[in-house]
Formats: structure tokens, C-alpha cells, sequence
């Protein structure tokens, strides 16, 4: 068997079924308990400072909450 052959051979088989498993797993992850905070905060990023810029206490603040969320979670 040449080589085009069997890598086409396992293209079509296990490495589909990898994919397949990896996409899965990843759709998993974004539905798991507990992100929806995370894709909240995400989801409003864009509207965060709408009136003005933030200042640097602030964004030191902002900072050490997200931290503590990351290391809670």
C-alpha cells in the first residue's frame, strides 16, 4: 500500500473520530457548570467603560477580581 493510500485510509477513520471527539469535548467544556459568569463578564467586556476610560486603581482592582475568580474556579 502506498503512502497517499493508508493516510487517506486513516484520515477517513480514526482521525475523523479524534475530531469528532475533540469538538465534542470542547462544546462540553463551554456548557459546563459554572462558566456562565465567565461568559457573562466576556460577553459585556465590550461595554465595561462606556463613559469613560478606566482609571488605574481601578484597573488594578478590576485585575485582582479576575484573578481571584480564575483561582477560584
Amino acid at each position: 500500500m502506498e503512502t497517499y493510500s493508508l493516510m487517506r485510509a486513516f484520515a477517513d477513520s480514526w482521525a475523523m473520530a479524534v475530531i469528532f471527539l475533540i469538538f465534542v469535548g470542547i462544546v462540553a467544556w463551554s456548557f459546563r457548570p459554572g462558566s456562565r459568569a465567565v461568559h457573562d463578564d466576556i460577553a459585556n467586556s465590550i461595554f465595561r467603560h462606556d463613559k469613560k476610560p478606566v482609571g488605574e486603581a481601578e484597573a488594578r482592582e478590576m485585575r485582582a477580581k479576575a484573578q481571584r475568580q480564575a483561582e477560584e474556579a
